[in-house]
């Protein structure tokens, strides 16, 4: 009898002393996820701060450059897919093409010297510029957080717990492959 109350309570120690040693690390886990979350929350508001400049942008130089409709064809195509991306990778490549199409815009703000002069169109690109400064930031604050977080479900003994409670790797915000290339841009000479 005194030997499997001796069996008992070593069995219950060792599940106890597992339990103080995985407790923490799936707290840690918790704690981590949570600051991913966050930084991606950061990188949405952003975005979403671009995305309501953009109308207002566009409805400027539609006023100077109505026959530039091509160009603002393509920036409201690139918004609508911005604002229905679901992941880090959908958002990273619509985040691209914005990007693109909005430095087409501004080669086409160059033939319009009233454009540039207007007061509404320089506070819309300064708010831009900053909204663009805002965005690099909260990506590089994101894919810290996310390297962090994938550096503990990787490495030993976090990748136990992390495999026992679902948690998985994180996917960074990365540039598309596309933005290592500047876009090319032409104003119908060679059609």
């Amino acid at each position: 009898m005194k030997k499997s109350y001796l069996g008992i309570g070593i069995i219950a120690l060792v599940i106890i002393m597992i339990g103080v040693m995985l407790v923490p690390s799936y707290n840690g886990f918790v704690n981590l996820e949570e600051n991913v979350d966050q930084s991606y929350a950061q990188i949405e508001n952003q975005l979403q701060r671009r995305l309501d400049l953009i109308p207002n942008l566009v409805n400027t130089v539609k006023g100077y450059a109505a026959h530039e409709e091509d160009v603002l064809t393509e920036i409201s195509d690139a918004r609508a897919r911005l604002a229905g991306a679901k992941s880090p990778e959908e958002e990273a490549t619509a985040n691209t093409e914005i990007t693109s199409a909005l430095s087409r815009l501004l080669v086409v703000v160059e033939n319009y010297p009233d454009l540039k002069a207007d007061q509404q169109f320089i506070q819309l690109m300064d708010e831009l510029s900053g909204t663009e400064n805002r965005i690099s930031v909260a990506r590089k604050d994101y894919n810290d957080q996310v390297a962090e977080y994938n550096k503990k479900v990787k490495n030993f003994p976090g990748m136990i717990v992390a495999n026992i409670t679902g948690f998985d790797e994180k996917e960074y915000f990365g540039a598309d492959p596309s933005a290592q290339q500047a876009p090319e841009v032409d104003f119908g000479g060679n059609e």
